[in-house]
């Protein structure tokens, strides 16, 4: 790869194939390489543009007559925990998160093969193996990061190689927030509601942080798989026009964002 092609994306588009999310559509992506000592400005340039990160590529829907897919961010500083969001956090009260560098582990992918099983077994993920696990976690050029949650230690109070893997998050640390990757959990903790437990901790990480934002990725209007993105408000959606703003819980409104 030249110097020149690393330091200027190309931009390339996917030929259509069945959507994931929304039965008898078809969808089409848009996406460039995210290499080279630029990678992480350019990351940072595509998220706020709608774009997000598989590996080392940065991808945004372009579908020929469907604009279904909205980019969602959470605005950190103003949310405020429904009386639902409040006992989820208490339900998961002996939960400690972890950040950790982006290293795959063979306990991770423990987690990873039983969460695709139980919840995407049909999906394109499905035989997904170690290696492309390991993949997965480490083919960033950008500012990665891995965020482990564990059982607290009842004796303790802390956590420890002992305590059990529940849920993991792969997460890039931007310039204005945290963009959560990916995310799974044990499918036997499934009553805890980890993968909102998950978004929770990371609007409490950005607010620590100083970090405006976190983004969600694409909320779908229609697509059950996507509908609890739109539950995290305040928070705002990428129109056309730019970030619209979706009020707090309740209020409905929303109005344009510079």
């Amino acid at each position: 790869m030249t110097q020149h092609s690393r330091d200027t994306p190309q931009f390339y588009l996917t030929a259509p194939s069945p959507c994931p999310y929304l039965p008898g559509r078809h969808e089409r992506k848009v996406f460039t390489h995210l290499v080279g000592e630029k990678a992480g400005d350019l990351n940072d340039l595509l998220t706020h543009g709608g774009f997000r990160r598989s590996q080392s590529i940065a991808y945004r829907p372009a579908c020929d007559q469907c604009r279904a897919c909205v980019s969602v961010r959470v605005v950190a500083n103003e949310f405020r925990a429904s009386r639902n969001f409040r006992k989820i956090i208490a339900r998961n009260a002996d939960v400690i998160g972890e950040q950790r560098s982006a290293v795959p582990t063979s306990e991770q992918y423990s987690v990873f093969r039983a969460y695709l099983d139980h919840r995407h077994r049909h999906g394109g993920m499905a035989d997904m193996t170690v290696l492309d696990y390991a993949m997965m976690v480490e083919d960033s050029h950008v500012e990665t990061r891995i965020v482990e949650y564990r059982r607290r230690n009842p004796d303790s109070g802390v956590t420890g190689r002992g305590s059990d893997l529940l849920a993991v998050a792969l997460t890039d640390i931007l310039s204005d927030g945290l963009s959560m990757v990916y995310s799974f959990f044990e499918p036997s903790e499934e009553s805890r509601s980890l993968g909102t437990y998950m978004i929770l901790d990371h609007i409490s990480r950005a607010r620590r942080q100083g970090l405006p934002y976190v983004y969600l990725g694409y909320w779908i209007e229609g697509s059950r798989k996507m509908e609890y993105k739109g539950r995290f408000l305040p928070q705002q959606r990428l129109a056309p026009s730019g970030w619209l703003r979706i009020g707090a819980a309740g209020d409905g409104r929303s109005e344009p964002q510079e």
